[in-house]
């Protein structure tokens, strides 16, 4: 239980109707949540705005209001706080609900539009193979230590994160790994938190459906980095073109890292397999089981927040070594028919070209490159015929197919992708709806030698179709699919 006036530090209020001096045992932004004692906060969603379910949270129990706009009518008993912006506003309110966790842990975020999942869970791995207990924010999955907690968003709500966080903090936790989405940033979901490090992977095309345009997606993702402390650290790819744009005006330390760039940290790759890297970082060679220039530079990223949280270099290039790959992230196998399976949750025109690109590299020029890749409904639609062009470019073989379709017609999100293939590759080329079916059927055209690669969904056990999830998992199908074949 919180006093409203202790939980209302830093949230800019701009009016109170009521008193501060009230008790506050529960704060929520879904009127469904609410019951005796519990702080409402009214937010202006993309979907739906809070303000319609004010009455509904009075109803339910709600006896302080948070909001932007004030009610025509106010109900005696209730204490209403009028703010300038909800969201932000929510931030501070469950921080200071949860004691700040943030400030009691080393908090490093990381941003980007691809490897911000493969950073966190890289670090997360790393130091708890250090000996250290710690946390994970992340898209695939949160962890207070060695437990699981499934993960809804890259970037959960600010209520749920300060939840998590506190419970990191009550269990010992020394440090939290986030990944900090520009959804997330925009929406000021981490808004007023304690940041001692912040990562920046690389920033490509994508999100635009949300954003609008490529300028405000920067913007949404440089926010993180313009509210840095003094003596917070910011590590940038220095390879990208807007990696110093990121750090402009960043109060921080600023670190970059680079495989290509004259940075703070450097990595050069000697070797690149299926079977792992072979690389020099800082000088020193290190072997790891992590494949392509793209986790070259996620390690190096690793690493550089390794050494600015002050570990011990020969340990830490130790341990590299020891990191397992992330789960639908390159993920390998190979067949006992000699054929190589991947699959990447590549799902921006960018990542689908790093992997391809890798398994170029790799391969000798006499097998197949079969690819199955679509893209998902009700988001960026720009890319869509982009990621096409990219798979018939690097492949021999290309099933579009449907990945998420969410709320659109799976059929008209492939005509999308198909606009993109040029004429010269339109043989190499097919359409299969039913991803499973597409999956089937890259299998079946395999041969002793080749290499199938299923990208998009990486680590996802689903496939949402007109808003209902259900199960489907890539390599569970991919494995499935070589089974049957062998079985034939």
């Amino acid at each position: 239980m919180k006093l409203l006036k202790e939980i209302l530090y830093k949230v800019g209020i701009t009016e109170v109707v009521g008193t501060t001096n009230v008790a506050v045992e529960h704060i929520t932004f879904d009127s469904r949540d609410v019951k005796p004692f519990t702080l409402f906060v009214a937010q202006k969603g993309t979907q739906v705005d809070g303000h319609k379910f004010i009455a509904k949270a009075i109803e339910n129990g709600a006896h302080v209001i948070v909001c932007e706009e004030l009610p025509e009518t106010f109900q005696q008993g209730v204490n209403y706080v009028k703010v300038a912006n909800s969201s932000s506003a929510l931030a501070y309110i469950a921080a200071n609900f949860y004691d700040n966790p943030s400030e009691a842990l080393k908090v490093v975020a990381v941003t980007g539009t691809n490897g911000k999942t493969s950073v966190v869970t890289l670090l997360h791995q790393l130091f708890q193979n250090l000996g250290f207990k710690v946390g994970m924010l992340s898209t695939v999955v949160n962890k207070i230590g060695t437990e699981d907690i499934p993960s809804t968003h890259t970037t959960p709500d600010a209520i749920s994160l300060n939840r998590l966080m506190a419970r990191m903090v009550d269990e010992g936790c020394m440090a939290v790994f986030m990944e900090s989405s520009s959804h997330a940033i925009d929406q000021h979901r981490v808004t007023g938190m304690d940041v001692d490090v912040a990562v920046f992977t690389n920033i490509t095309h994508d999100h635009l459906d949300y954003h609008g345009t490529f300028s405000e997606y920067i913007k949404a993702k440089k926010k993180l980095f313009d509210s840095l402390r003094s003596d917070a650290v910011a590590i940038f790819n220095a390879d990208d073109k807007n990696g110093e744009v990121m750090v402009q005006n960043c109060d921080g330390i600023k670190k970059g890292f680079g495989l290509k760039t004259v940075a703070e940290y450097r990595a050069k790759v000697l070797e690149n397999q299926f079977t792992g890297l072979h690389l020099t970082i800082d000088q020193t060679e290190v072997h790891t089981h992590l494949v392509g220039a793209f986790n070259a530079s996620n390690i190096l990223a690793v690493y550089a927040v390794a050494m600015e949280l002050h570990q011990d270099k020969l340990e830490v290039l130790t341990e590299i070594s020891n990191l397992q790959p992330v789960s639908g992230r390159f993920q390998y196998f190979r067949t006992p028919e000699n054929i190589s399976a991947v699959v990447d949750y590549a799902h921006t025109p960018d990542a689908l070209k790093n992997v391809l690109s890798t398994i170029k590299q790799i391969r000798t020029g006499n097998e197949q490159l079969i690819t199955v890749v679509g893209c998902g409904g009700d988001r960026d639609k720009d890319k869509r015929p982009v990621m096409a062009d990219i798979a018939c470019t690097w492949s021999d073989k290309v099933l579009l197919t449907t990945d998420n379709p969410r709320t659109e017609n799976p059929q008209e999100i492939i005509n999308d992708m198909q606009a993109g293939v040029s004429p010269v590759h339109f043989k190499k080329s097919m359409q299969i709806v039913d991803r499973k079916e597409a999956i089937k059927a890259a299998v079946a055209m395999s041969q002793a030698g080749d290499i199938i690669l299923v990208a998009g969904k990486g680590h996802e056990t689903y496939q949402e179709v007109d808003g209902v999830r259900h199960h489907f998992d890539d390599m569970e199908t991919l494995q499935e699919m070589f089974k049957r074949l062998k079985n034939s």
